[in-house]
């Protein structure tokens, strides 16, 4: 099959050029500036399929390096599984997805990943990786991180917060960062202080605050800077490259910024929810409405302006990553687990669809260039993640992984309008964003054209990542 898109506008980190591309299989053959006629004088007379972008931009296909499908969490699962998820991502343009296995304390490592390999195979309907979760530190845990790494398991997840379940205390963080130092891989932080918080959960349920709004009022910023700090320390201490999850916090970043700004291989990844949600519109909503949008690390006051401030550390490239961490959870009967007891409630957001809209309508709110919204949701997570060279650009010899983009398009986000996620409700009902998603291509297959689902799951293919190419 050969497919031609022709009279875009190819949008890259570097820049945006009007050309044709060319694909044939899996792959990008040629990208063909107007006029060129090296292939021929008339590609359109003989490829298979011609996508007519006129107007339009055309990108590379969206990777969010944070989900989380089937995730056990709270007596209970993230809502969508492989198939249901990756299907809601190819409809917002994201053609790849890097997904976490997860090692509970007691198990082994290589038994967590091999549960995820088994969730996820023959189910994608568009391409996966895996980080690791290690969940209990040990000798053992150890030996597997190495061994890991030679399986494109290349980076690897551990928890300052919830003790009892995935935390790690600092001893455990300082030896997870020497052998990640030492293999040449990432080590991923969710950095909360969770022993502090715990108290401060403790003390609020006792005294009655049971509403949603107090999973974020018992999770205030000073936690997670603290533990930003901590982790930047221990990783500055054992030459670990460190990359900051889902970064809520103004006060965390400019911890990050500053070691950033010495020299430290310290990155920060935040999220669609910390750009536009808030304690004050969200969370606090009347009765037990704000559940919907209950996540860890916590939506943040608006009116300290921590929304405003993450974009610009977005523009700074103090924050390199926007992804999603979704991990939805149905209001009805999951979320409802918290009634009376905030702390309860399964924390998660479903975005997985809507992160290339989301961070497109900062384009044209002025808040980010076109080039950096590419840069932001593609190449870097591609760079970061060691998929470049395959996925994160329009080059020939990539994966044909393509978005055709229509900034004259509209798409309104709701759960009746565009919701494909396997949810009850939506935390971005009302959105509107001005653009819309028109054309998605997987290695060379047509997924979306003209509103019309055309996938399968089974198409996705597991992805062996190598290093990061941000480590020096």
């Amino acid at each position: 099959m050969t497919i031609l898109i022709k009279n875009g506008t190819v949008v890259s980190a570097q820049g945006r050029n009007q050309a044709d591309v060319l694909v044939e299989g899996e792959r990008i053959v040629a990208v063909l500036a107007p006029g060129d006629t090296s292939l021929g004088a008339d590609l359109a007379a003989t490829a298979d399929t011609v996508v007519d972008a006129s107007g339009k931009y055309v990108i590379p296909g969206g990777i969010d390096a944070h989900t989380h499908m089937e995730l056990p969490f709270g007596g209970t699962a993230a809502s969508d599984t492989f198939e249901t998820g990756t299907r809601a991502a190819a409809w917002g343009g994201t053609t790849t997805i890097i997904d976490f296995a997860v090692q509970k304390y007691g198990e082994r490592v290589q038994d967590g990943l091999a549960t995820w390999h088994a969730k996820a195979a023959g189910e994608c309907h568009i391409d996966y990786g895996f980080h690791q979760i290690v969940g209990g530190v040990d000798d053992d845990s150890l030996k597997a991180m190495d061994e890991l790494v030679a399986e494109g398991i290349t980076s690897f997840k551990l928890f300052m917060a919830y003790p009892g379940v995935f935390y790690s205390d600092d001893g455990q963080i300082l030896r997870a960062m020497q052998t990640a130092s030492s293999n040449g891989s990432m080590i991923m932080m969710h950095a909360e202080n969770g022993m502090a918080i715990d108290v401060l959960v403790h003390q609020a349920l006792a005294e009655g605050r049971t509403d949603p709004r107090y999973h974020s009022l018992t999770r205030p910023w000073e936690t997670e800077a603290e533990a930003t700090n901590r982790a930047i320390m221990l990783a500055r201490l054992t030459g670990a490259p460190l990359y900051v999850v889902h970064m809520s916090a103004k006060q965390a970043v400019a911890v990050l910024q500053a070691n950033k700004d010495e020299g430290w291989n310290v990155f920060g990844e935040t999220c669609p929810q910390y750009l536009y949600l808030s304690l004050e519109d969200h969370l606090s909503q009347p009765g037990f409405e704000g559940a919907k949008w209950v996540c860890s690390t916590p939506l943040r006051a608006k009116a300290e302006q921590h929304q405003d401030e993450l974009w610009r550390y977005l523009r700074t490239n103090d924050l390199s990553i926007v992804s999603t961490d979704h991990c939805p959870f149905c209001f009805k009967e999951q979320k409802e687990l918290g009634l009376g007891d905030f702390s309860k409630i399964p924390n998660g957001i479903g975005s997985v669809e809507h992160r290339m809209d989301l961070i497109y309508q900062g384009v044209v709110d002025g808040r980010i260039s076109l080039e950096r919204w590419v840069e932001l949701c593609s190449t870097t997570p591609a760079r970061m993640f060691g998929l470049y060279g395959q996925k994160g650009d329009i080059l020939p010899g990539f994966d044909a992984d393509i978005v055709v983009y229509d900034p004259s398009g509209r798409t309104e986000i709701g759960l009746n309008k565009t919701h494909h996620m396997n949810m009850d409700h939506s935390a971005w009902e009302g959105f509107d964003i001005d653009g819309h998603v028109d054309t998605v291509i997987s290695r060379g297959r047509v997924l979306v054209h003209d509103r019309e689902y055309h996938g399968a799951k089974g198409h996705g293919r597991f992805l062996k990542r190598g290093l990061s190419q941000y480590l020096i």
